[in-house]
């Protein structure tokens, strides 16, 4: 099968290529790449892995966009959330080429609409998709490992840790899922070539538990009790209110506090949501495909062995 990426250079997007490369499926695979952006050293990498370079503006010529897409099975999009409305070019372009599989922008934490402004963009983009009658797969994979982690105190974490979380939002005692971000494109790769989940919601994650649950786990593989910080349900709600300032978009501060009020006090990053949401559940698909455990994350950092995401 044909794939094209958009966002190909992103943590999300080498995860999927890293997936489709060493997939049991054959896939061939084509990268869009902003024209400024061809000559980057992320992008050699892709083509030194084998994967096609086409340079391509999302907001350039529709029917540019459509050649460039003309005989292509599936087009996935890893977009860089401020760009998110580059998607409704992208997907009408898709539908005009005949793409048979669209797999938008989601990639995150399962929620409602109206809780995260980030999120309702998303969904937003997928009504486009819709209302176009166009084939998608929306596959969300909870939070990254990579970003969920406390700093314990001897430091021997801080080389592999963007940002240690040594918040615990609310009582610390709702569950949420995870996966590690290189398993996103492994369970992309598989679900992508199933026809159970052409025009359906998917959620592939690999562990679920709470914070207190994964802080005890941390302290229980390193011998080190974190040092925690406990925010209480009624201050993450005072943050999100104050980053929902008139005019300021979607920022960074309102989507990492929105995330916490989801995911660590509503428990909406959940199985069961899932289920209520519509979504297919990745164990149910695909009983005992499983990616890395939290377990051996953290045992691939204490042996000198990970890599600190966004840092390339």
């Amino acid at each position: 099968m044909s794939v094209v990426i958009v966002g190909a250079t992103g943590e999300t997007g080498r995860s999927i290529v890293d997936g489709l490369v060493t997939s049991d499926v054959k896939y061939d695979i084509t990268a869009l790449i902003r024209p400024p952006s061809l000559e980057k050293p992320a992008v050699q990498s892709l083509k030194a892995r084998g994967v096609k370079i086409i340079a391509a503006d999302l907001q350039g010529s529709h029917n540019e966009l459509v050649d460039i897409l003309k005989g292509v099975d599936i087009v996935i999009s890893t977009i860089h959330y401020q760009s998110l409305n580059d998607e409704i070019f992208l997907s009408n372009a898709a539908k005009a080429a005949g793409v048979q599989r669209y797999l938008p922008c989601f990639w995150a934490t399962v929620g409602p609409r109206g809780i995260m402004q980030l999120r309702d963009a998303k969904e937003q983009i997928l009504d486009h998709i819709q209302r176009l009658r166009l084939p998608y797969t929306v596959i969300d994979v909870g939070w990254w490992y990579q970003i969920a982690l406390p700093r314990v105190p001897s430091g021997r974490f801080d080389y592999g840790l963007l940002a240690p979380q040594n918040k615990i939002f609310g009582a610390g005692d709702v569950p949420f899922s995870l996966t590690d971000v290189r398993d996103g494109g492994k369970y992309a790769a598989k679900i992508i070539s199933d026809p159970r989940t052409l025009n359906k919601k998917v959620f592939a994650f690999t562990e679920a538990m709470t914070q207190n649950q994964l802080s005890g786990l941390v302290e229980a593989m390193t011998g080190e009790k974190p040092e925690i910080t406990k925010i209480p349900a009624v201050e993450v709600e005072a943050k999100v209110a104050e980053a929902r300032k008139p005019g300021a978009g979607i920022n960074q501060a309102l989507a990492e506090y929105e995330y916490y009020n989801s995911w660590g006090i509503r428990g909406d990053n959940t199985a069961e949501c899932a289920r209520y949401l519509g979504y297919l559940i990745l164990d149910d698909l695909y009983p005992g495909f499983k990616g890395r455990t939290l377990d051996k994350f953290i045992q691939e950092i204490l042996d000198g062995k990970a890599t600190k995401v966004y840092s390339q």
